[in-house]
């Protein structure tokens, strides 16, 4: 087969697809990482395109080639033989049709999450990789979350015990991203109007599956979920434009919190809240319980039963992270810092480099990036039902009974 960058000795070749101003900060992360070089980038908006060609040029790397001879250019861009990975920032629905555009040109697909909208787009991206033997990886940065990687290597420790339950939830009032300056809708709000379930349920799993050994000796069984009434952005646009603003009366079929609970094949449960129409402060919750005891993410607090100096008390976590920080913070944690999401995005961004270079996976794959994206249609489907229960498909074809650890590189 082909020498691998890293046999070659040559820098990654990055294609960006979408590059406004999260495709922005990818591409600057990459380019801060180093050892890539950028031959295109791809976006039906000139004025984008034109400002990540110059980003790359002021790095001193050569002038990407541009696409954008419409919403399809990227098809044209996947073909170039000088690509390792397709990297996409687009808005969702492109999200699975991108991805398998860079599989079937035989290039890494990286993409922005959740990775697909529909049950059918998860099925295909998983055929796709496996018969084109290309990866594709969802870049979720929540997983890379300093306390949620001390929390995973204290799982792979023993030190919770058996993992019983997962409370977990994308609880962020995003109202104020989801209109314009003017109050127009942008498309937070579009979605919001046209789907009922949880819409993007990624960022709050990605952790929690990761610690339930999800695809790595046990997987996702069955859902059911339960949407409350619309709420919350109506009243957003008459608090900010008054009653008369277009927007005020427009109708929303998102109901304001959905809550979904999830059942594995072995029988551990998550609950899973989507919530983000109603005024609160950002929080995650990443609640783990296990048989040994609890972790707190919102408080970053901590009860073992066995080691905590007071019974039934919670003590910091603090402390913990001498023993426990994952190797992948220690290694990298202090450039990490300076960069966003809690360090997520650059932790993310140099796995995905390293899993290219030396053509290996990286660790979040496809079945990752389907079992995960999965939760948003087959919430929905409950919903439409009554909450009835919704089975999750099996993207591995039984391989999730193999027991494994999350592999990350370069450790």
């Amino acid at each position: 087969g082909p020498l691998t960058a890293a046999e070659a000795g040559r820098p990654v070749r990055l294609g960006f697809v979408g590059v406004g101003s999260r495709g922005t900060y990818l591409l600057r992360t990459c380019l801060d990482l180093g050892g890539v070089e950028v031959p295109a980038v791809c976006d039906i908006d000139a004025g984008n395109l034109e400002k990540a060609q110059r980003l790359v040029e002021k790095s001193g790397l050569k002038k990407p080639e541009g696409y954008s001879r419409g919403p399809e250019d990227f098809r044209r861009m996947a073909g170039r033989v000088d690509l390792d990975v397709v990297i996409n920032a687009t808005p969702l629905e492109l999200h699975a049709p991108v991805m398998m555009a860079a599989m079937e040109a035989g290039k890494y697909g990286a993409t922005e999450v959740p990775a697909a909208t529909t049950l059918d787009e998860c099925s295909q991206l998983v055929e796709t990789s496996e018969r084109t033997g290309m990866p594709c990886m969802m870049l979720e940065n929540y997983c890379y979350f300093r306390n949620v990687m001390m929390v995973l290597n204290m799982v792979q420790q023993g030190v919770f015990g058996e993992v019983i339950h997962c409370e977990t939830g994308y609880q962020h009032d995003t109202r104020y991203v989801a209109f314009g300056p003017e109050g127009e809708l942008l498309w937070r709000a579009r979605y919001k109007m046209e789907r009922n379930g949880n819409l993007y349920p990624t960022h709050a799993i990605g952790p929690c599956a990761w610690w339930m050994d999800i695809n790595r000796g046990d997987r996702f069984s069955h859902l059911v979920s339960m949407s409350s009434k619309p709420a919350g952005m109506n009243e957003y646009i008459i608090k900010k434009f008054g009653p008369d603003h277009p927007s005020a009366s427009q109708q929303y079929k998102i109901g304001a919190v959905n809550t979904t609970l999830i059942r594995t094949e072995k029988g551990k449960t998550v609950t899973l809240y989507y919530d983000t129409c109603l005024p609160r402060p950002f929080e995650m919750i990443y609640r783990l319980q296990g048989t040994e005891g609890i972790y707190m993410g919102s408080t970053d607090q901590i009860y073992l039963e066995s080691r905590s100096p007071q019974e039934h008390t919670w003590e910091d976590a603090g402390s913990y992270y001498g023993q426990y920080e994952h190797p992948m913070w220690k290694a990298l944690g202090e450039t990490a810092r300076g960069y966003s999401h809690g360090g997520g995005d650059y932790m993310m961004l140099d796995q995905l480099l390293r899993a290219v270079r030396n053509r290996v996976p990286p660790p979040v794959d496809v079945y990752d990036s389907a079992a995960w994206s999965v939760i948003g249609p087959l919430s929905e489907l409950s919903v439409a039902r009554g909450s009835a229960p919704v089975e999750f498909p099996d993207f591995t074809g039984g391989a999730w009974k193999t027991k494994r650890p999350v592999g990350f590189l370069g450790l």
